[in-house]
């Protein structure tokens, strides 16, 4: 068949097949297991107390965490100059907000964070439905320091990082997730840990589900891996199927 990889067969061979495959999937979730495990010991590292602009004005980072001790932020490409959010930055966060009521019982907030102007992340959020918190770090050196967003002048600087290893491409933003903690007695912040690249693609929940279909990502033919994707709003037909 057209644009798959499975072959037909019987039921038996099917289960055969499937069950080989679950104990597979049942490695795949130990070793998750034990990266989370790892994940959670990393050693914190205390950091400045950065200061946001917000819908409701400056905010520093140890009051995006409200009343708990845990905050994720997901660092969101939109640069100053932009007049719309990242299209693939927009796919992962169509999954945030019915999960954010979740994360809260668990002692954490989640907000994102851009370079770009705090009135153009509402407006841009309205557009798009979101309700999850968004701020500005536009006047801070939050995206610097955590190595997702790089000076115009610094596109040929081969000391930049990206993802833990020297930046390719001449990208002036580009996507992460950073985690932190606040110690409530000295209102001190730590960072905990950060993710970048397909480091992100467990956030998506749209790619966990087409993960599971017979074509997959269905990508592999395409110009680029995302050439399809556009942000909810603009899906103006239904998709033609590839051959």
């Amino acid at each position: 068949m057209k644009g798959i990889d499975a072959t037909t067969g019987t039921k038996e061979a099917w289960l055969e097949s499937r069950t080989k495959l679950l104990a597979k999937e049942k490695e795949l979730n130990r070793m998750k297991d034990e990266v989370a495990k790892m994940r959670r010991e990393l050693p914190l590292v205390e950091v400045e107390d950065y200061v946001f602009e917000t819908k409701d004005g400056p905010k520093k980072l140890s009051e995006l965490f409200g009343v708990n001790s845990q905050l994720i932020v997901q660092h969101f490409m939109f640069g100053p100059e932009w007049e719309e959010g990242c299209v693939s930055c927009s796919f992962w966060a169509d999954s945030f907000d019915p999960m954010v009521i979740h994360v809260n019982q668990r002692d954490a907030s989640f907000v994102a964070s851009s370079r770009a102007p705090v009135e153009k992340l509402e407006a841009f959020k309205e557009r798009m439905g979101w309700k999850f918190e968004w701020v500005s770090a536009l006047n801070n050196r939050f995206n610097y320091d955590f190595n997702v967003s790089f000076p115009k002048e610094g596109k040929a600087d081969d000391t930049a990082i990206y993802n833990y290893r020297p930046k390719q491409g001449d990208y002036e933003e580009l996507p992460g997730i950073s985690t932190f903690y606040l110690d409530k007695d000295t209102g001190k912040v730590y960072h905990q840990y950060s993710s970048y690249a397909r480091g992100l693609d467990v956030l998506n929940s749209g790619y966990q589900l087409i993960d599971l279909l017979p074509k997959g990502r269905d990508e592999k033919d395409l110009q680029w891996s995302m050439q399809w994707l556009k942000k909810h709003d603009q899906y103006t037909e239904k998709p033609v199927a590839s051959n």
